[in-house]
C-alpha cells in the first residue's frame, strides 16, 4: 500500500555488500528486493509514476525492478550513478 497512487518512488533500500559476502549472493539479495518493490508498484502505483533507484548497483536494481512493472514505461526507471561518478573522479583527480 505504501506505493499506492504514487507519482515518484525514491528506493533507496538495498541489500549493502558485507565483507566476504560474493557479487552472485549481493545481487541474489537484492533482486528479492526489487523484484517485491517492482510487483508492487506495477500493482498499485500510477502508470506515469517517475522511480528513481539510489540502491547500489543502482542500475541493476532499476533494471530489476522495471523488469517487474510492465506495465509501467522503462523510460520512467532512472538510477542514480553520480556517487559512482563522483567517486571514479575523486581518485582519477587524485592521480593527476
Amino acid at each position: 500500500e505504501a506505493f499506492k497512487d504514487v507519482v515518484a518512488a525514491f528506493l533507496v533500500g538495498a541489500m549493502p555488500r558485507k565483507e566476504g559476502m560474493e557479487r552472485k549472493d549481493l545481487l541474489a539479495a537484492n533482486v528479492r528486493i526489487f523484484k517485491e518493490q517492482g510487483q508492487a508498484l506495477d500493482k498499485v502505483a500510477r502508470k506515469d509514476v517517475k522511480v528513481l533507484v539510489f540502491g547500489n548497483p543502482a542500475n541493476t536494481n532499476a533494471l530489476i525492478c522495471s523488469k517487474y512493472a510492465p506495465s509501467i514505461p522503462k523510460e520512467n526507471f532512472t538510477a542514480m550513478t553520480r556517487l559512482d561518478q563522483n567517486r571514479a573522479q575523486s581518485q582519477l583527480a587524485a592521480k593527476v
